[in-house]
């Protein structure tokens, strides 16, 4: 009698064709982190040389985030229509046009420019590597998959300080881009003979569907065109926003951006799904606010206000990193045991504990480095299971771009985050305002995810809705028809 799946060893679950599958994914997160710490070590640097100020060059880490909303959701209808591994490749290949012309900016508003190109590759990149790896793995085991995925960012980051420390003192900022030319090589290299995601595979190519989730958006003529105006809205009020072009008006742009994508979630989620949408990207916008200003502006904290040498900021650096991928890969399993959404409550519940002490610590680079290594574990690593946590709720003909939109305009908070983080040190310690804004983030998502919001609105509108689209097939949650209130 052959051993039933569940009682083998986790990873000889996932076959040689799924771990390759996994690394070609994975290598696409390396850049992803290698490209976000690589501009946040460089910012002192390109700062000097092009004489920004404090808000313009955190402008430099949102500009990736602006686009981000509307490449997550093109490259993500790609790859639901066309298949995963398409919508890998273009990615990557966006990313890689992005990155190039990095380093040859020549001015603030050029580098601007190439930080966008990078966000809708990097945004393309999430959804469709996400989706490729839950698609391809065990169900039984895809809390790790998401995990594991995920811990690429981190192997990024380290990497990423690292090469800082060999290459800007000698050769400047400029080839940190250069050189981050060659991992994207080596993914172009290793995808171009990927199979295609088994799960989209089976429920999307041998069906001979052919979805398409932006139809909502043009169903008529008027409808094209107003939807079309609201791209451009959208854009260019997140641009205005983000930049100092928009000084004095970012509430009201503020508001004309928020509307324009409540819209598109609005139509994209349908009578039945809207309500999901909309609170998916609200739970998304906190976890990005409470993650990120730590990862964006960490380096100038230790630079500016602890006085940091070079060698100490790329010490502390390696202590967060390990600490974020010792986090994704516990993420990982505890996910697989708990379920993703309780192990991502609790586990950031734990973390409220290291927030305070991390910026107490002044002179101390031990210490410091093991608090933020206990922080990054249980906060940013935590985030390893949202691949895994936003997947569940979509089906799979239209996961890719459901998970692209909502993901990456939630990313928004990414944005937000750094320019918060700069408008708030203006009126108190730096170290105390990336403290304010992580912990208040953190009891948000805390509540949001533990009381498991999203989903408890989602069925307002659809009663029927499965739970977890992601889940064993044969111990996938029915329809919930017993216990509604009527």
């Amino acid at each position: 009698m052959q051993k039933s799946p569940s009682t083998l060893p986790w990873y000889r679950e996932v076959s040689g064709t799924q771990w390759k599958s996994f690394f070609a994914a994975w290598i696409g997160y390396v850049l992803d982190g290698f490209d976000f710490v690589l501009i946040t070590l460089v910012l002192t640097e390109i700062s000097d040389d092009f004489g920004l100020s404090t808000v313009q060059a955190a402008s430099l880490i949102s500009g990736a985030f602006i686009t981000r909303w509307l490449g997550g959701a093109v490259l993500g209808a790609i790859g639901d229509r066309y298949g995963r591994k398409i919508s890998m490749v273009l990615s990557i290949l966006l990313y890689s046009l992005g990155t190039f012309a990095c380093g040859f900016a020549w001015n603030y508003h050029s580098l601007f420019a190439a930080r966008l190109a990078i966000g809708m590759g990097m945004a393309g990149e999430y959804s469709a590597s996400a989706t490729y790896v839950m698609e391809s793995w065990p169900a039984r085991v895809r809390s790790r998959a998401s995990g594991f995925l995920i811990s690429g960012f981190s192997v990024g980051s380290v990497l990423a300080a690292q090469v800082y420390n060999w290459v800007v003192p000698s050769l400047g900022w400029r080839w940190m881009f250069y050189l981050g030319l060659i991992p994207i090589a080596v993914a172009l290299w290793m995808r171009r003979a990927l199979p295609e995601a088994e799960e989209w595979t089976a429920d999307v190519a041998e069906q001979g569907a052919k979805p398409n989730p932006f139809r909502p958006l043009f169903r008529t003529p008027r409808l094209a065109v107003v939807n079309s105006v609201l791209v451009v809205a959208a854009t260019l009020s997140l641009f205005l926003v983000f930049t100092p072009g928009g000084e004095g008006m970012v509430p009201v742009l503020s508001v004309v951006a928020g509307l324009a994508l409540a819209a598109f979630a609005v139509q994209l989620g349908g009578r039945r799904g809207w309500l999901l949408y909309v609170s998916m990207i609200v739970t998304l916008f906190f976890a990005f606010l409470y993650s990120w200003p730590i990862q964006a502006l960490l380096p100038t904290y230790l630079k500016t206000e602890l006085g940091y040498t070079t060698d100490q900021v790329t010490d502390v650096l390696y202590f967060a990193g390990f600490g974020t991928m010792v986090g994704c890969w516990t993420a990982g399993f505890l996910g697989d045991r708990i379920g993703a959404k309780k192990a991502y409550a609790l586990t950031l519940l734990a973390s409220l504990a290291f927030v305070y002490p991390v910026f107490a610590v002044k002179d101390n680079l031990l210490v410091l480095g093991c608090l933020l290594f206990l922080l990054q574990a249980t906060s940013f690593g935590i985030s390893g299971l949202l691949p895994r946590y936003i997947g569940g709720h979509f089906p799979t003909a239209g996961r890719g771009a459901a998970l692209g939109f909502t993901y990456n305009v939630g990313a928004l908070g990414g944005a937000v985050a750094p320019v918060l983080g700069a408008h708030l040190a203006s009126g108190m310690d730096l170290g105390q305002a990336l403290a304010v804004l992580t912990f208040a983030g953190t009891v948000i998502v805390v509540l949001l995810v533990g009381f498991d919001v999203p989903a408890r609105l989602n069925r307002l509108t659809d009663p029927d809705a499965q739970k977890d689209h992601l889940a064993e097939p044969d111990r996938a949650p029915e329809p919930e028809k017993a216990g509604r209130v009527g």
